[in-house]
């Protein structure tokens, strides 16, 4: 089995083509080995789009697919997901024995690779630990923002970026203006209580399947709960990112 001695990690933005950067198509001409997971049934438009990045790409390198592990519902939060970081590293190193070739290997990371993404700490799991390149990619804030033709932040004031089950479990952050909400699987801001609230909602950003939705909070929640359920039901799956703002 090969060891893996140099790893590069593309962010490769959240739907587009266009969103990987021209250092991350050099950095794929330059690779040696592509790994590319593969997360199951109803969801091979991800690994559709990061194959359309490759071929775009014009690399050379060996592509090797794997299958990408789930996490087990039964244990607590931390385990469940500690236990599948160390299985997705097992399973990147084991998907070397079929590379052909020394040289740098890449993993095309959605979004950004340094930004809400666990790539990171998952490679500081193999052994021996390789020398990590990190590339950085559009990251869902962006493209949300973008979307929506929006400031992320207001004039001199700070933005609180959290997830969806800390939202859950702890409310609207206390003296907090701009809340920005990532991995959320439950649609978290339809309990919040919190008043004069507008959020700004997208899913699939930056891909043909791009939605998109904002209103004051407790006008258009049932709608966005709608629009998710709709789409999961239609994709399989759903990445959606949002950005909350309290108005004086």
């Amino acid at each position: 089995m090969r060891v893996i001695e140099d790893l590069w990690l593309i962010g490769i933005g959240t739907g587009s083509l266009s969103h990987i950067t021209l250092e991350g198509v050099a950095a794929l001409r330059a690779a040696q080995v592509i790994l590319v997971p593969h997360k199951g049934a109803g969801k091979d438009d991800l690994a559709d789009l990061r194959y359309q990045i490759i071929a775009a790409s014009g690399t050379a390198a060996q592509i090797i697919p794997f299958d990408y592990p789930t996490r087990d519902p039964a244990l607590p939060y931390d385990a469940r997901v500690s236990d599948w970081h160390d299985e997705i590293a097992r399973r990147w190193q084991s998907a070397m024995v079929r590379a052909e070739a020394d040289g740098p290997v890449a993993l095309l990371v959605w979004g950004d690779p340094s930004l809400y993404d666990s790539t990171l700490r998952i490679a500081r799991r193999l052994d021996p630990v390789p020398r990590l390149r990190a590339v950085p990619g559009i990251t869902a804030i962006q493209a949300l923002t973008a979307a929506h033709a929006i400031a992320l932040n207001t004039v001199n004031g700070p933005v609180h970026i959290t997830t969806g089950r800390r939202l859950r479990a702890q409310g609207w952050p206390e003296g907090v203006e701009t809340v920005v909400v990532l991995l959320d699987g439950e649609a978290g801001f339809q309990h919040l209580t919190e008043p004069r609230l507008d959020i700004w909602w997208g899913a699939y950003l930056g891909s043909p399947d791009q939605l998109l939705h904002h209103g004051t909070l407790s006008d258009v929640t049932q709608t966005i709960v709608d629009l998710r359920a709709n789409a999961r039901a239609r994709h399989g799956w759903i990445m959606d990112t949002y950005l909350m703002r309290k108005r004086p």
